[in-house]
């Protein structure tokens, strides 16, 4: 895509968006690689392929990606698979657009229910998650990981 036809809003990412949400996600999560003591999952994934298979969102601001959002759909509920919003583009609410847009994914779905998972030790986005109408459902060992699922009925 030509950088010149980047507009301000919400796009379906394409194929040549995964290299720029490889960045989004290491600058996004970046902070998070001492607290975890590991890298955080998003830094990692495989976007290319997300974009393939999974309902996957950017939000452009000029000619550069301000948030992602990669989303899988399940027979009953829409799965958060990850979330980025670049660390310039914090405290602006785009965190909360892409929620909003999350919740109009799911009743486009035709589904009730949201579901997400984080590490456990990444206190700030489950406060954040639950300021935002999540509850924490329970807690897993993923390998050398602990993480927590969070649910929004809606």
């Amino acid at each position: 895509m030509d950088a010149q036809q980047v507009s301000e809003g919400f796009d379906l990412a394409n194929p040549g968006d995964a290299v720029a949400m490889t960045e989004l996600a290491r600058r996004a999560y970046a902070h998070y690689i001492p607290v975890i003591n590991a890298v955080p999952v998003p830094m990692t994934a495989d976007y290319a392929a997300h974009i393939w298979r999974d309902d996957v969102w950017v939000l452009r601001s000029g000619t550069s990606l301000a948030a992602s959002l990669v989303l899988i759909r399940h027979p009953d509920h829409l799965l958060i698979e990850s979330i980025a919003v670049d660390p310039e583009e914090q405290g602006k609410g785009r965190g909360r657009q892409l929620l909003d847009w999350a919740r109009r994914r799911a009743a486009d779905f035709g589904l009730s229910e949201i579901r997400l998972y984080t590490n456990v030790l990444m206190t700030e986005n489950r406060a954040w998650y639950q300021r935002a109408g999540f509850a924490e459902t329970h807690e897993e060992q993923r390998g050398d990981k602990r993480i927590v699922h969070m649910r929004l009925t809606m």
